[in-house]
C-alpha cells in the first residue's frame, strides 16, 4: 500500500488539468471560423456540401450548426479556422458567424435555474443515431485528466436522476420516440443540450428522409455545442458557461 502511494505521488503526479488554464490544442485544430467576405461570391455557397455558408440581408454568414469543420474545407482561404475552442451558445441564431461580429458565447442559466444547477448538473446522454464520435469526446470528460465531476457535472444512467437531456446524433426515425420518452421521464424543470452538428442540424445526414435533422423542434434547446465532433474543451466550456462558472 505504501509503495502504491509513493508511486502515485512521486512518479505519476497530479494528472487532472486545470481548466481552462492547461488546455493545449494542436496548431491544426479547427476552432472558431472567421469569414473574409471579399473572397466570397454566389458560387461559394455551392462549394460547401453541408450548406453551412449562406447570405441574407445582413450579409454573409457561416452556420456553425451545419458546419463540420472539415479538414479540407473547399472554402479556404475565404474561411479561416482559428484555434479558439469556445463555441457553445444558448440560441440557435447565435451559431451564425458573420464577418466583423463577435460570437455571442453561452450565458448562464436564468437565476431560478442557476440556483438549482449552478453547482450540480446531472446529464442523461442519448445517442440518437450518431457515429459515436460526439459520445467518445464527451466520455473523455469523465477521465482523470478532465474530471468533469469536480465541477458537479455527471452523466447518469437514468433520466429520472437527470437534470438535462444530453442529445447526440441526428435523431433517426427509430430514436425519435425514445427522445420523447426520455424527455418526459426527466423531472421538471429540465434542460436540453444539443451536442454536435448532428444534434443541432442533422450533420452529414441532413436531407435524409430517415432522420429528424437534430433535436425535435418542439423541444426547447438550452445549449448548443457545435462541432463534428466538438472537442472536449468545447463541451466542458459550454457546460461551465451554462452553470455560470465561466463568464469571459
Amino acid at each position: 500500500m505504501l509503495r502504491a502511494l509513493r508511486q502515485r505521488f512521486t512518479i505519476q503526479g497530479f494528472r487532472t488539468m486545470r481548466f481552462p488554464e492547461d488546455v493545449v490544442l494542436q496548431p491544426h485544430f479547427r476552432g472558431r471560423p472567421i469569414l473574409d467576405p471579399a473572397r466570397l461570391n454566389t458560387d461559394s455557397m455551392a462549394q460547401c456540401p453541408f450548406k453551412a455558408l449562406g447570405k441574407d440581408d445582413q450579409g454573409w454568414f457561416l452556420d456553425m450548426g451545419r458546419c463540420l469543420f472539415c479538414a479540407e474545407c473547399p472554402l479556404q482561404p475565404a474561411i479561416h479556422f482559428t484555434n479558439d475552442y469556445r463555441l457553445a451558445v444558448r440560441k440557435r441564431e447565435d451559431l451564425l458567424v458573420r464577418p466583423g461580429r463577435e460570437l455571442v458565447l453561452a450565458q448562464a442559466l436564468e437565476p431560478s435555474l442557476l440556483a438549482l444547477y449552478g453547482r450540480s448538473l446531472k446529464l442523461r446522454q442519448v445517442c440518437a443515431g450518431g457515429c459515436n464520435a460526439c459520445e467518445a469526446d464527451s466520455n473523455v470528460l469523465t477521465t482523470i485528466g478532465w474530471d468533469m465531476g469536480r465541477f458537479g457535472l455527471q452523466f447518469v444512467a437514468s433520466p429520472r436522476h437527470a437534470d438535462a437531456l444530453y442529445l447526440t446524433g441526428p435523431v433517426t426515425d427509430g430514436m425519435r420516440d425514445a427522445i420523447y420518452r426520455t424527455w418526459r421521464a426527466l423531472p421538471e424543470p429540465r434542460l436540453m443540450i444539443a451536442c454536435g452538428s448532428c444534434a443541432i442540424a442533422g450533420g452529414p445526414f441532413a436531407g435524409s428522409d430517415v432522420v429528424s435533422h437534430g433535436a425535435p423542434e418542439d423541444l426547447h434547446v438550452d445549449l448548443y455545442i457545435p462541432g463534428c465532433p466538438p472537442h472536449p474543451a468545447t463541451i466542458l466550456d459550454g457546460l461551465l458557461r451554462l452553470q455560470g462558472r465561466i463568464t469571459l
